[in-house]
């Protein structure tokens, strides 16, 4: 038959098919037929060679002068055969009017696609790491993995950033005959737990991924604020809230930041940003409920209802974080701290400026409503400056690690350490009870504090290689972890001997903030030099 389509137009499309086809000359009949076969099933006769050999010598290009030709025959039919291969047959004549079947066979399944042709597929927006890996750099999958994120650190680390909450109404009701050096050490061994157990946790996720983790760990807290409620004693607390609600925090916390990055490479400082405010918004959310709850309902079911909020946010995490990438076998050597390389100039100092900011970075968060309390200031008020603090945390977690990506990551931590220290000295120790100027340094404090967590870690990974960072990650956070077990007991110690003024308390945290200031210029000077404009 003879197509509508011109045939010449389709005949050259056929052989652009980038197949070795086969042509067999004879009669349109029987080419049409079941006789027409390709090289793959038998040698064509040697009557049928002789023509194409003739036809080619006489005209190599068949299409050339098309338009002086009787347009040829053109039929084109695929047949199954065995594996999932298609034989397609398509009929034509040559020059000379003979009838010519070309055939050819493929697969009826779609090739696999490369890797090169899954990532222009992809898009753009992925990205590959040294060990090439394939970071799909968005997509529902991965936020909502990142959401899951956010709920894990809503109901774990919202526990850290509500401290304030808990050492204000202990100090005023079953530890009201304990000194406040004495208390502090309950919020010091918690704020320990945090940081240290991820040293051993980390290699865990690596390992087995993070549902386990998260499923443990959300157990633990739950339990020991249910349990919280029935504690009386200086030493119930302590296992209660200081070790039992610690471990089970760190078990959520580490995977809860870590899990983002197998979704994220190039964008993962900015999605592990937004998935840490969720500590923020717990610890705006906590302690208004608490400050709610305890008037009305009392210290162990404000404790329960608290325990609720965070059993629906952990069980909702837990149905959204996965894990991606290839598991790891963590070894000895990248996970274990090697203190030999605190001997590196630039590394010794960022991990001293990290262990002075955290040094006095838990000290307001402890201290700020049992300070609004001893100034006088309305119960409420006192437990909504936490709330406050916390509101510019949210902001302060995630705008300047999107900033740091243009800056400089020492650059923006060094700001920020500056206005850290600012705030301390400038509002925070002249206020003396002065309601705006205390309601102004927990905001400010708060936005300027959030990268305190978020950013340090970026600043250990500048100091290294991306195949060493576990292992420099884990001897930073080692010697930090003491600095956070110290830090409140060091605080509290002063407030005893000061007779319960806070003008040491304050002192002590503008000093931590301006050793942690110091440090970290020096590791940026030996990193890049004193030109202020130069990204590190």
């Amino acid at each position: 038959m003879r197509p509508q389509n011109n045939p010449i137009a389709e005949r050259a499309d056929f052989h652009q098919e980038g197949h070795h086809n086969t042509g067999h000359l004879g009669h349109p009949e029987q080419a049409a037929g079941t006789g027409c076969e390709s090289d793959s099933e038998g040698p064509a006769p040697a009557t049928e060679k002789k023509s194409q050999d003739a036809a080619a010598r006489q005209d190599p290009d068949p299409l050339a002068n098309e338009e002086e030709r009787e347009p040829p025959l053109y039929d084109e039919k695929a047949l199954p055969l065995a594996g999932n291969r298609l034989l397609f047959q398509a009929i034509t004549r040559d020059q000379d009017g003979n009838s010519v079947c070309l055939t050819r066979t493929r697969s009826s399944q779609p090739s696999p696609p490369t890797d090169s042709e899954n990532l222009a597929r992809l898009g753009s927006h992925m990205s590959t790491d040294p060990d090439g890996n394939v970071y799909p750099e968005g997509g529902l999958e991965a936020y909502l993995v990142v959401f899951g994120c956010f709920l894990c650190l809503f109901g774990s680390f919202g526990l850290v950033n509500t401290i304030g909450t808990f050492q204000a109404y202990f100090s005023e009701n079953q530890l009201k005959d304990y000194n406040q050096s004495t208390i502090s050490w309950i919020f010091g061994v918690f704020s320990f737990l945090i940081f240290f157990g991820g040293l051993q946790i980390g290699p865990i996720f690596d390992a087995k991924g993070p549902k386990g983790l998260v499923l443990v760990g959300s157990t633990l807290v739950i339990g020991s604020l249910i349990a919280l409620g029935f504690c009386t004693e200086y030493w119930q607390i302590m296992v209660v809230f200081g070790v039992i609600c610690a471990a089970g925090t760190s078990m959520v916390f580490t995977p809860a930041v870590a899990n983002p990055g197998h979704f994220f490479f190039r964008l993962r400082g900015r999605a592990t940003g937004l998935a840490a405010t969720g500590g923020s918004v717990g610890g705006i959310v906590f302690p208004l409920v608490l400050d709610a709850l305890f008037t009305k309902i009392g210290f162990a079911w404000s404790t329960r209802v608290l325990a609720l909020i965070c059993f629906v946010s952990l069980g909702a995490g837990l149905m959204l974080v996965k894990s991606r990438l290839p598991r790891q076998r963590a070894t000895m050597e990248n996970i274990m701290p090697d203190l030999r390389i605190l001997l590196e100039p630039v590394f010794a100092c960022t991990t001293l400026g990290i262990f002075c900011i955290e040094w006095g970075l838990f000290v307001p968060l402890t201290y700020i409503s049992s300070y609004a309390l001893h100034h006088g200031m309305p119960k409420g008020l006192s437990y909504q400056l936490l709330a406050i603090l916390n509101v510019g945390s949210f902001f302060g977690r995630w705008v300047p690690g999107y900033i740091s990506d243009y800056t400089g990551r020492f650059n923006t931590m060094i700001v920020t350490v500056l206005m850290c220290l600012l705030s301390v000295s400038c509002l925070w120790l002249p206020a003396n009870g002065n309601t705006a100027m205390t309601v102004s340094f927990a905001f400010v404090f708060g936005f300027s504090s959030g990268s305190n967590i978020g950013l340090t870690p970026v600043c250990v990974g500048q100091t290294c290689k991306t195949e060493n960072y576990g292992r420099y990650y884990a001897t930073a956070y080692t010697v930090v972890s003491f600095g956070c077990l110290t830090g409140i007991p060091i605080g509290g110690s002063i407030l005893t001997r000061n007779g319960g003024e806070y003008w040491g308390l304050i002192t002590w945290t503008s000093c931590c903030y301006f050793g942690g200031l110091v440090f970290f210029i020096a590791a940026r000077v030996l990193r890049v030099g004193w030109n202020p404009f130069k990204i590190d």
